[in-house]
């Protein structure tokens, strides 16, 4: 059967594997790959990937949203979340999800042998800043002086 928008099937959708870190940061999360399904329906307020995590990596650098909800739902596998709290396992079923202005950072790791597959949904806010919250991540995405960049935590781009 096919399916013609607004339905799609998620793995028809191009499978992107990139990172927009600097290195060293950059080989802590891949490979990862993202199927962008919020793009490929045109959605535009708001964000949706499925994405999928190999053994061994991690989501993202530990980090916070300034102005962005996320919350994710893991499909397959597990992986642990990493907050300022400790750590918690989430399995198939599971979901997390990031407030907007609250400074915990947060991270998913793939601990496991297999690969794990979760949805990542966020609102897409221009004026949104990550912070990297690890002392020694030196990170800031999108700051006030430097939109659509990444820079070092001083200010200074990469």
């Amino acid at each position: 059967m096919s399916l013609n928008k607004p339905a799609l099937e998620a793995q028809a959708v191009e499978a992107v594997s990139k990172s927009g870190y600097p290195e060293p940061y950059r080989s802590l999360v891949m490979p990862r790959e993202k199927r962008r399904l919020g793009d490929a329906l045109g959605l535009t307020k708001i964000g949706i990937n499925r994405t999928t995590l190999a053994p061994g990596k991690v989501s993202a650098m530990c980090h916070w949203h300034t102005a962005e909800d996320e919350f994710v739902y893991v499909i397959e596998g597990e992986v642990v979340l990493r907050t300022s709290a400790g750590e918690q396992v989430l399995r198939a079923g599971m979901c997390a999800g990031f407030p907007a202005g609250f400074a915990d950072g947060h991270q998913l790791i793939n601990r496991s042998e297999r690969p794990a597959v979760f949805l990542e949904v966020s609102n897409r806010d221009a004026e949104d800043t990550a912070y990297y919250s690890d002392a020694d991540v030196d990170l800031i995405w999108n700051p006030p002086h430097a939109r659509g960049r990444m820079t070092r935590k001083d200010g200074t781009p990469y």
